[in-house]
């Protein structure tokens, strides 16, 4: 029987959210899985593939193929929309927000195309697509609700996304993120701290304050240091045991910030700062309003403040014009900063954004070539930041789902403070998702690290029991409901999920 039947027989409707693209996106895709089961719709189990009454694609536009990968997609759900009377599929997201009519003219068997702007009226837009028997197609062009004021299904029992501003200011030429998501608009830090507060007391003890260009917080209202403000108080929250923050800005990154990141105990010693090139002639051309020696300040400063910070970034190869010496300027800051993890991509390009039609496009080959340069340089120095952590004593926040090879492995997987992903040996004493457990690193491995010895401690924690709570209650449904497990885990960093979008 398949989940559409058993949903029938037990009189609910499911469904089942396809995420692509940025941290964004993914807090997005929380809100709408919380509007639909706020609308009487539950979530469809893992491995449903299309077998829902309803499915969502929340889409990315920032990738040259994202038109071709929605179309196909959409195209594998026709038959069998055609075989489910009643089935409906909705198109939301930037590739949505900037196609609008063609989604429809291309894929008519669509129900819904939804923008970024007017995630709340899904519920609304799929059942006047029932009634009317016609697809309806809204595209806001300013914010109706902010995200997190909607209702929502987190992913995770113990970490939480939190978004304290939309859109971007910026009009770097390798994006189209302003043209989709709007300038940038701040919410008020009041409702900010109210949310985290909120969560906290459910039992959330991580949380990430998100945003396309998250250190520029303030500039809506007129206060440069308002996100070190918001960092600050943070740290009066009870129980809130780890702040994170992505994706900032260098050109916004100040000397206030630092000092709140070294001076709040829950602030993590972790800091992603997309780079995307080393050199000033490419980071003109990119509209970039830093260059390398700014870029390198703010590390060093980084560093002097939080000795063991980890720092991230996101680097592009091949931008058109990038010479040999501007790749070597490139190669020249990964040597200097010594990035604990960088996400690497080659240029592509945006349809709609400047860079897609300047000239000296880069041949493929030269950047492929270019590309494989940086990763074998990182990977070394990756490697060697990762050695130099053999010894030390993290306190890990345990995961689940981070450690594929846990189960053969026998172990568990957890994320330290610094963001490092440390594989341990599995205690005798039961250990949650959210509990904290103390290891010493035995072993150091280019992209994470292992506590081969015995657990030093393990504390349970409230979010430990907001975990356990939530996968009890889970298990508890009766069978035709079909909620599913929870999948559960620390947000991942933020070009974890694709690189781009949210990248600044």
């Amino acid at each position: 029987m398949s989940s559409s039947d058993r949903s029938q027989a037990v009189g609910v409707k499911t469904y089942e959210v396809r995420t692509y693209g940025c941290q964004m996106n993914v807090h997005d895709s929380e809100r709408l899985s919380g509007l639909l089961e706020d609308a009487g719709y539950v979530r469809a189990p893992e491995g449903s593939n299309g077998d829902a009454d309803v499915v969502v694609f929340n889409t990315c536009a920032v990738r040259e193929n994202a038109d071709n990968k929605l179309y196909g997609n959409l195209g594998h759900l026709a038959p069998m929309k055609t075989k489910r009377p009643g089935m409906q599929i909705a198109v939301g997201g930037c590739l949505a927000q900037k196609d609008r009519d063609t989604i429809v003219k291309r894929a008519p068997w669509v129900d819904v195309v939804f923008g970024t702007h007017n995630i709340g009226k899904l519920p609304v837009l799929l059942e006047r697509a029932r009634v009317q028997e016609e697809a309806q197609v809204e595209i806001a062009e300013s914010l109706e609700a902010f995200p997190s004021t909607l209702p929502t299904r987190r992913e995770s029992a113990y970490a939480a996304w939190v978004s304290i501003s939309v859109g971007c200011n910026n009009t770097c030429t390798f994006c189209i993120v302003p043209a989709l998501r709007g300038k940038e608009k701040d919410r008020r830090t009041g409702d900010i701290l109210a949310e985290i507060e909120a969560l906290v007391a459910e039992g959330v003890s991580e949380i990430t304050l998100l945003g396309q260009n998250v250190n520029a917080y303030g500039s809506d209202i007129g206060d440069r240091e308002a996100f070190s403000k918001l960092l600050r108080a943070c740290g009066n929250i009870d129980g809130l045991e780890r702040v994170r923050f992505t994706s900032p800005h260098p050109r916004d990154f100040t000397d206030d910030v630092i000092a709140a990141m070294a001076e709040t105990p829950n602030v993590m010693p972790q800091l992603h700062m997309p780079l995307q090139s080393g050199s000033d002639t490419v980071l003109k051309a990119m509209r970039r309003s830093y260059r390398q020696e700014r870029y390198l300040g703010i590390i060093e400063k980084v560093r002097a403040a939080i000795p063991h910070a980890a720092i991230t970034t996101d680097i592009i190869v091949g931008f058109p014009g990038e010479t040999d010496e501007d790749f070597e300027q490139t190669l020249h800051v990964v040597r200097e900063a010594r990035f604990a993890q960088a996400f690497t991509f080659q240029y592509s390009k945006r349809p709609g954004t400047p860079a897609a039609t300047m000239e000296n496009q880069i041949p493929k080959q030269v950047v492929q070539s270019r590309y494989e340069r940086l990763v074998a340089l990182h990977e070394e120095i990756s490697w060697e930041e990762n050695k130099k952590q053999v010894g030390r004593t993290f306190e890990l926040m345990v995961a689940e789902g981070e450690g594929r090879k846990d189960d053969t492995t026998h172990r568990l997987s957890g994320r330290a403070p610094d963001n490092r992903l440390v594989h341990f040996t599995k205690p005798e004493q039961e250990v949650r998702p959210g509990d904290v457990v103390t290891v010493e690193i035995t072993y150091a491995a280019p992209h994470h690290l292992l506590a081969e010895g015995a657990v030093l401690d393990v504390r349970r924690t409230r979010a430990g029991d907001a975990w356990e709570k939530r996968n009890a209650a889970a298990q508890a449904k009766p069978a035709g409901v079909l909620l599913g497990l929870p999948k559960v885990g620390v947000p991942e960093p933020l070009p974890a999920v694709t690189g781009g979008c949210a990248v600044d």
